[in-house]
């Protein structure tokens, strides 16, 4: 399980702080019921029948304030270093816009790429730029124990060094709609080389960490078809189905020649879906949205090759 691994260094530094904080309260609760029982016992009615009067000891408070105090600042000492050391990225680090919306992530890379998984270099620090494209949503890698909001109108910044290869989930923590669940993506931590080939090669290079990627994946095994390389980079196939399966947003499986209700001007009007209707979905979705599913689908500046890829790829979905 994810929360369980421990994939980055910023993960080593909160599980010390935790199980820090654990023991001590462990060992406050240990000392305190051992001191309830034994005041139990020595002070039951039997062995004093007449109470005591006790006005109170001055050294014996000052030394339970003390340690108290020492503790709570302990605490607070490394548990603000922590969050200190989480918040500075090195001066080094890769910066990766990463956009949460309804029901999805997306990660721009320096160089303009885009993909719906996050791809990081093994034993690099990279920095997320954290922003919503509509409501709140938590960005959070449990492996990493990172865990950022995304605010509408902000920009939140985390940063990790990944210390383990493989892929590691990326989840919501904020309840952010109906389909809040499906809100998930995954970090895909490969080595230095895989990555530049990637980075800085020419778009029919393979993604890095595909492997990585496959295992408990739901991608579809059409997954070198262009038009699907561009969905999975624009992260369509997070709210779209290729099977029929139903999802937030309408199955290409059949689109072409369907009659769909649409929103125009808020009133609603049926239509046969031509690839000229697919076309206009893609470049501007909340000109025409389909009735029943939210509007919440962004606008997609693709450039006419990879355009007519996903068109060629939604009308082949019989």
């Amino acid at each position: 399980m994810d929360w369980m691994t421990q994939a980055s260094t910023s993960a080593q530094r909160s599980d010390l702080v935790f199980l820090a904080v654990l023991g001590i309260s462990v060992l406050v609760l240990l000392i305190i019921t051992l001191a309830m029982i034994y005041f139990v016992i020595r002070y039951s009615r039997k062995r004093h029948p007449v109470a005591d009067q006790i006005e109170g000891s001055t050294p014996l408070e000052i030394t339970w304030t003390v340690i108290t105090g020492a503790i709570f600042l302990a605490i607070f000492y490394f548990g603000w270093t922590n969050f200190d050391y989480m918040r500075s990225a090195p001066r080094d680090s890769m910066v990766v816009e990463a956009t949460g919306r309804q029901w999805s992530w997306s990660f721009k890379y320096p160089n303009g790429k885009q993909t719906g998984v996050l791809y990081a270099v093994l034993g690099k620090p990279m920095k997320v730029e954290i922003r919503s494209a509509d409501v709140i949503h938590g960005f959070f890698v449990p492996a990493f124990r990172l865990k950022m909001d995304a605010v509408p109108g902000r920009v939140n910044t985390t940063w990790f060094e990944p210390t383990k290869l493989g892929a590691f989930d990326i989840e919501c923590t904020v309840i952010c709609g109906v389909s809040h669940s499906v809100m998930l993506s995954k970090v895909v931590v490969v080595s230095e080389d895989d990555f530049k080939a990637w980075y800085f090669g020419d778009e029919s290079a393979p993604e890095p960490g595909r492997k990585a990627l496959a295992q408990g994946s739901t991608a579809p095994p059409q997954a070198m078809d262009p038009g699907i390389k561009v969905m999975q980079a624009n992260d369509c196939l997070s709210c779209h189905s290729l099977d029929g399966t139903p999802m937030v947003a309408p199955t290409f499986k059949g689109m072409l020649g369907r009659k769909e209700e649409i929103l125009i001007d808020g009133k609603p009007r049926q239509v046969v879906v031509d690839e000229a209707q697919i076309r206009k979905a893609i470049l501007d979705p909340q000109a025409q949205p389909v009735r029943g599913y939210p509007p919440s689908m962004p606008p997609y500046a693709l450039d006419a090759k990879d355009l007519d890829a996903v068109v060629a790829t939604i009308k082949a979905a019989k």
